[in-house]
């Protein structure tokens, strides 16, 4: 028997076989199966979209902390665009309830956790290329090694050697090799299959090996047919055309040679199972389609639902206004969550939806345009009665004129609000002008001390009952009842002011005993001021916890696991749901005293 050294020839290059000569390995391979005949169709995978812009951004962390977030650079950059996307629409609908000003400082968000996940994910990325890099120059000098062991496999293999061992070994190690430059595989490959068909023809000589090898192939074939059987049961199709992808690389790389006598067989019982599974697209067609058909009816019933929102039948106020931004809002959010409709009916639902949420727009703006109208007229009216005060505030014709100033005062209550920008001047001309004529008549009268006196004394009656007040029941309303009769109380002379800074001490303290906020007490008898005063107050506490809120949800993103089940998160979820509850409890009071409930 001739050895496996004798009349071996190291080929110079890869050349294309001539038509009488027998085919290679990877020439059979590209009869019997190709890529693109069974390749799974990827476009009928339909995934539930994220519409929400919290879940699109728990997405994008989530991959941006995977250890190999480069690889999946094409759903990132997707779902970064879709988050854009919703930003922007989202900013778009906060600053329509917005003023002016307030649009103009104006910040989503998700804005800076945003931009902390992108610049994370582009390092990471970054990495990963270098990484990849390095890796594929590693694994071709790896494949190039393989290759030589090959060739000397069959070249220069020392008598003893358990060949059927030794190319199993190297068959493996090509195997788990790893990744190379696509410059660099096509070519890589072909010298590798050219060594080993070259590899197979010295096994002629020994055909009780190669009988082996044949065996060997046979038995993976059968277990490849074994499995694709079982997915033509498979509930998922989609898992089914994606594991018979699976299925047919292994056909290709993994059982190869085997005996003449089977090699037709096989093949033709794997490829008719492989063509009842491609079938079973028509299920996952069906699904899909009745899947759309149900998200279409629920599109339109939001739809209708938001037509009725945005027509009422009957004549509505601010708070009917207020209530059904929320409405709206909630309803847009539903929309979006749910996924896709018919192709043929796709562009008609979404521009039917565009539309009633332009009507309501539209609707809403024209309400408060109207609005804007009646404050311009309560200004009016508001501005002459200054001009009323203003010419008598220096009269002494007392009989005639204290008379007219309290009727002055009277009609100031009962006009509605001005516009929010001339509300503040209006009020302290007006005051300003009734203050200048009671102080004179006080002076000219000489009954200021009296009067004062007399509140000072009122005064020590209720700050006593508030310090009496504990925390049973009926404790709140008392409260309530002793701060709106110290409010109608007037001033107190100036050496005894310490007691307004008393009484506010106190009133804390019964406060937090009875755990309510002093923003949440129902208060009468308020002046338009001093309602003013105390909804500048509210602002800014709602400012103050809406900056904390987004603070401490940043920091949130600095963890890998962000979620409510890290107890080291723990403290901090308790603080942000704190505060949550208070600017829920702010909103409904400033709420209150801008609608004049």
């Amino acid at each position: 028997m001739p050895s496996l050294n004798e009349n071996i020839a190291e080929p110079e290059e890869i050349k294309e076989p001539e038509e009488t000569e027998k085919p290679t390995i990877e020439e059979e391979k590209s009869e019997e199966f190709s890529d693109s005949k069974f390749e799974v169709d990827n476009d009928v995978i339909v995934e539930q979209k994220l519409n929400s812009s919290a879940e699109i951004l728990a997405k994008l962390e989530k991959i941006a902390n995977l250890q190999d977030s480069g690889v999946h650079f094409k759903e990132f950059n997707e779902l970064k665009d879709q988050m854009q996307t919703l930003i922007q629409s989202e900013s778009a609908a906060s600053k329509n309830k917005l003023s002016e000003d307030e649009t103009s400082h104006y910040v989503h968000p998700y804005t800076s956790k945003l931009n902390v996940v992108l610049h994370m994910f582009r390092e990471k990325q970054d990495a990963y290329h270098k990484d990849l890099e390095v890796k594929q120059e590693e694994n071709l000098k790896n494949r190039q090694a393989i290759i030589d062991r090959l060739k000397n496999l069959y070249t220069n293999s020392e008598a003893g050697t358990n060949l059927f061992k030794a190319i199993r070994e190297i068959k493996e190690d090509w195997s788990n090799a790893g990744q190379v430059a696509k410059n660099e595989f096509k070519l890589l490959n072909n010298n590798y299959f050219f060594h080993l068909n070259q590899f197979y023809e010295m096994l002629d000589m020994n055909k009780e090996f190669l009988g082996q090898e044949h065996a060997h192939n046979l038995e993976k074939r059968q277990h490849i047919i074994l499995r694709s059987k079982e997915l033509i049961d498979e509930p998922s199709v989609q898992k089914a055309l994606n594991e018979l992808q699976y299925l047919h690389k292994l056909w290709k790389e993994e059982s190869e040679p085997v005996a003449e006598e089977f090699r037709e067989s096989t093949w033709l019982e794997f490829k008719e199972i492989s063509n009842k599974i491609h079938d079973r697209k028509a299920e996952l067609f069906t699904k899909i389609d009745a899947e759309q058909a149900e998200n279409l009816t629920k599109k339109n019933d939001i739809i209708s639902k938001m037509k009725a929102i945005a027509s009422p039948e009957k004549e509505v106020n601010h708070s009917y206004w207020q209530q059904s931004i929320k409405k709206i809002e909630d309803l847009r959010t539903e929309f979006l969550k749910l996924g896709s409709v018919p192709k043929k009916m796709s562009n008609k639902n979404w521009a039917d939806f565009k539309e009633v949420l332009r009507q309501f727009n539209s609707k809403k703006n024209d309400f408060y345009k109207g609005l804007k109208n009646t404050q311009q007229e309560n200004l009016d009216k508001k501005l002459n009665l200054i001009q009323t005060a203003s010419d008598n505030m220096n009269s002494e014709e007392w009989e005639t004129v204290v008379p007219l100033f309290k009727n002055l005062q009277e009609e100031w209550k009962k006009i509605g609000h001005v516009p929010r920008s001339q509300a503040d001047k209006v009020w302290t001309d007006f005051r300003a002008a009734c203050n200048t004529f009671f102080n004179n008549f006080r002076e000219k009268n000489n009954v200021s001390e009296d009067n004062w006196k007399e509140n000072l004394k009122q005064k020590n009656e209720i700050l006593s009952e508030l310090k009496n007040i504990t925390d049973e029941e009926g404790s709140i309303e008392k409260i309530e009842e002793l701060k709106n009769g110290w409010n109608k109380i007037g001033k107190v002379p100036r050496e005894n002011l310490s007691i307004n800074t008393e009484f506010n001490k106190t009133l804390r303290e019964k406060l937090k005993l009875n755990k309510i906020n002093e923003f949440d007490l129902k208060e009468e008898g308020l002046s338009e001021a001093q309602l003013s005063d105390k909804a500048r107050k509210i602002k800014n506490q709602i400012s103050d916890l809406e900056t904390e809120v987004v603070k401490l949800g940043n920091n949130l993103g600095f963890f890998a696991d962000s979620s409510r089940n890290n107890p080291l998160l723990k403290e901090t979820y308790v603080k942000i749901d704190d505060k949550q509850a208070q600017l829920e409890s702010l909103k409904v009071t400033l709420h209150q005293i801008i609608s004049g409930e």
